[in-house]
């Protein structure tokens, strides 16, 4: 291949130098893209800014870019919450928390006077005997045993729980407390028998709807009844101290053995009021007639009366003394009754509670007086016989009863 020299230029002054070398380009030709290359990305914001949340806090604009970075804000001292000063609580108020409980291994016994109150009964027990005997006789026959056994036998109904309802019902107008009640009466309740080394399933917890009177009740062999006055009004301590002075005729045998009695007494009482009735209406019929007539069946009375007597050896004149011997030692269960109470620690809480009972005795018969004086006449006063036939001893003496447990015990 031939090369070309460029043509001599007119103005070289040396022409005879020789050829110049050729000149080539100062920048690279420029190549076109090819397809293989990627795309440009496209273009994103300067600065990504997140979306906006709702703050309790005000948020401040994003910085502007190539700003200078923004001072973090200082963290301000919390403000401690101002503390919330709880109701003080009242001055008989007792902890209820669950703790560990030792229970007794004899849960219930009978003191002396449960078993007063069964010796007293017994000449009510022999009368009801001998009734229930004739009246087995004349409707059995020869099968008069089994009318006696099966009569003995249902004593043993005061500890069946079906009994107990009913007769808490029935009888006694108590019915089963609400959810709130129960609520409030478990905790206390508890504690209670906690106290005692009671097991506090053994019993049943009943109300009596009672807005106005401070009372409880113990009955039976398993229940344990409160007002709802006594509910709703006192505080739990006190509250608790009702509950052990009426656990208190549980654990002696007050409840069982006074509702033992009283059941074996009702076949005698009966027959007493049936012979009285009739004793009452022949003499009037004879009165009727003739005044002699009357006076043959007094001294008729009056013989079959004294034969009566001779033949049961005096049982029934024990009989006729039987409720003032009952009231005196019923009087006796609500003092152990009260000790009881009292040695669980509840002295001060059942003190508050005579106090409460005692001052609404007052009111009550102050209101009676008032009454009476509006209507011209006066109250008759308490006679004699009538603290005789008393079952609860007076407030002042319960209150005397509860003095060693009220003073400040030396230290061990």
């Amino acid at each position: 291949m031939t090369t070309t020299p460029n043509p001599p230029d007119s103005t070289d002054p040396h022409p005879a130098a020789g050829p110049t070398p050729p000149q080539y380009p100062q920048q690279p030709p420029a190549y076109p893209t090819g397809p293989t290359q990627p795309p440009a990305p496209p273009a994103y914001p300067a600065q990504y800014a997140p979306p906006a949340y709702p703050s309790p806090t005000p948020q401040t604009p994003p910085p502007a870019q190539h700003a200078a970075p923004p001072v973090p804000p200082q963290p301000q001292p919390a403000i401690p919450p101002k503390p919330i000063t709880p109701a003080p609580l009242h001055a008989h108020h007792i902890s209820t928390d669950q703790r560990r409980v030792y229970l007794k291994a004899h849960q219930r016994h009978a003191d002396a006077t449960a078993l007063g109150s069964l010796l007293i009964y017994l000449p009510h027990f022999l009368s009801s005997l001998v009734v229930v005997s004739l009246v087995s006789l004349l409707v059995l026959g020869d099968l008069a045993f089994l009318g006696i056994v099966g009569w003995l036998l249902t004593g043993l109904l005061i500890f069946h729980r079906p009994t107990e309802s009913t007769l808490a019902r029935r009888l006694l107008g108590l019915r089963h407390p609400t959810r709130e009640e129960f609520s409030r009466l478990a905790p206390v309740w508890q504690e209670v028998t906690a106290r005692a080394g009671v097991d506090a399933q053994n019993y049943e917890l009943w109300i009596e709807e009672n807005d106005t009177d401070l009372n409880a009740v113990a009955a039976a062999g398993h229940i344990v009844g409160v007002t709802t006055f006594a509910l709703n009004r006192l505080p739990n301590g006190e509250l608790a101290a009702v509950l052990a002075h009426e656990l208190g005729h549980h654990v002696g045998g007050h409840a069982w053995a006074s509702l033992l009695g009283y059941w074996y007494a009702l076949p005698a009482r009966l027959a007493y009021r049936v012979i009285r009735f009739l004793a009452v209406v022949t003499l009037r019929v004879a009165a009727v007639f003739s005044l002699l007539g009357f006076l043959v069946i007094a001294f008729f009375l009056g013989i079959v009366a004294f034969g009566t007597i001779t033949t049961l050896y005096g049982l029934p004149l024990l009989i006729l003394a039987a409720p003032y011997a009952l009231a005196a030692v019923g009087r006796r269960a609500e003092l152990r009754a009260d000790q009881h109470a009292a040695a669980l620690g509840f002295a001060p809480m059942l003190a508050s509670v005579l106090h409460q009972m005692h001052g609404a005795d007052q009111a009550a018969k102050q209101q009676a007086a008032l009454a009476a004086r509006a209507a011209g006449t006066r109250l008759p006063k308490e006679s004699a016989m009538a603290k005789l036939l008393a079952t609860h001893p007076d407030h002042h003496t319960r209150l005397h009863h509860l003095q060693p447990w009220l003073q400040p015990q030396p230290p061990r």
